[in-house]
């Protein structure tokens, strides 16, 4: 009756002992079919040695090197790419750096390291977990994928390449969104790089946009150029924009604020004379009595002038006398004889509109009195 074996003392169906064995039977097949592989190798390099990729093929030659290793692997019942695989290895292995012991897959693996010393000597250096070579280490030695991922790096390269086609990418990764503690582990950049290639969808950005701006937390982490930039747009409407604008002048900070740009400040105060002559032409248009008014606005209109040059004069009055023994800078006095062009030129306003009452103002005039 055969004798029971302990699962622990198996491997398989078979006892550890006899596992050791089959090991040891098939190390020396294993020996063999290597020799056989760089015999094959060689041979097929006396046919068509290496070449330096960088130099023309001779116009003379009967065969191209493909051809010429087609025909030998036809010849004897292998693949062309057995055949240029061993041709390609048995170069990289003169015959008194190959290793018995060691796989003729580990040989063409290894076989990828550029520098010869240093490929001659990985060789001789197994891993010490080990103490001999496998194709897995021998991937990880150079850097190529390797059949039993280990590491977590590993593992995350098997997964790329297991995910190389777009739908199966697509749908790991709607698997793996689903898990909040992974998705807690994503870096801030790659979440930031997911988001903006699912909204790419107008729609679906709008949508989200729209959520998220209805949370305070998000919002107040919003780079303030970016704040600024969505409120540019989000305002772009003039409906918007007016009903915007109009809440935020009724806060006194931001009003004040507002005030203190000069182009600002002249487009309320543009925007403010624009509605009073608007609302002065619809009066004058429909109301009876815009005549008789209109005759005391003229009187007001004479009035209000009068005023104006007897401040400017006053003015003028108090701050000359202060230039007595003073001697103005260049630029200084490039600046103040630009503006004296620009009185010169309302005062000539002022008397032709008085003297004909035409009060258009040309090209030149409009430059000089815009400060251009």
């Amino acid at each position: 009756m055969p004798e029971k074996i302990e699962s622990a003392d198996k491997v398989g169906s078979v006892s550890t002992h006899r596992y050791e064995q089959i090991v040891a039977e098939l190390r020396k097949i294993v020996e063999a079919q290597s020799r056989g592989q760089f015999t094959i190798g060689d041979y097929a390099l006396e046919i068509e040695p290496m070449r330096d990729p960088r130099a023309q093929d001779r116009g003379e030659e009967l065969f191209t090197v493909k051809a010429s290793l087609f025909r030998l692997a036809e010849d004897i019942g292998l693949s062309y790419y057995s055949v240029r695989t061993a041709r390609w290895t048995s170069s990289r292995w003169p015959a008194e750096h190959r290793q018995a012991s060691v796989s003729f897959t580990v040989h063409r693996i290894l076989a990828s390291i550029e520098n010869e010393q240093e490929r001659f000597a990985a060789i001789l250096n197994p891993p010490a977990k080990r103490g001999r070579w496998t194709p897995d280490e021998a991937n990880r030695r150079v850097g190529h994928q390797v059949q039993r991922p280990v590491t977590a790096q590993e593992k995350v390269s098997a997964i790329h390449t297991l995910a190389k086609d777009e739908e199966v990418a697509a749908v790991v990764t709607g698997d793996l969104l689903r898990r909040p503690t992974v998705v807690a582990q994503v870096r801030t950049e790659d979440r930031v790089s997911a988001v903006h290639t699912l909204v790419e969808d107008e729609n679906v950005a709008a949508a989200v946009t729209g959520d998220l701006l209805k949370r305070p937390t998000v919002v107040a982490q919003v780079r303030q150029e970016d704040r600024v930039r969505a409120v540019e747009e989000l305002t772009r409407d003039e409906h918007v924009a007016a009903t915007v604008t109009t809440g935020l002048l009724r806060r006194p900070a931001v009003a004040f604020k507002a005030m203190s740009d000069d182009t600002a400040r002249h487009q309320v105060n543009h925007a403010q004379v624009e509605r009073g002559r608007q609302a002065r032409e619809h009066f004058e248009e429909t109301s009876p009595v815009a005549p008789a008014v209109k005759r005391i606005d003229r009187t007001v209109e004479f009035l209000d002038l009068i005023t104006a040059c007897h401040a400017f004069v006053a003015a003028c009055g108090r701050v000359v006398p202060g230039l007595r023994d003073r001697q103005l800078g260049e630029d200084e006095r490039v600046i103040i004889h630009e503006n004296i062009a620009r009185v010169r030129a309302t005062l000539d306003w002022i008397e032709t509109a008085v003297d004909t009452g035409k009060v258009d103002v040309d090209g030149e005039l409009a430059r000089l009195l815009q400060g251009e």
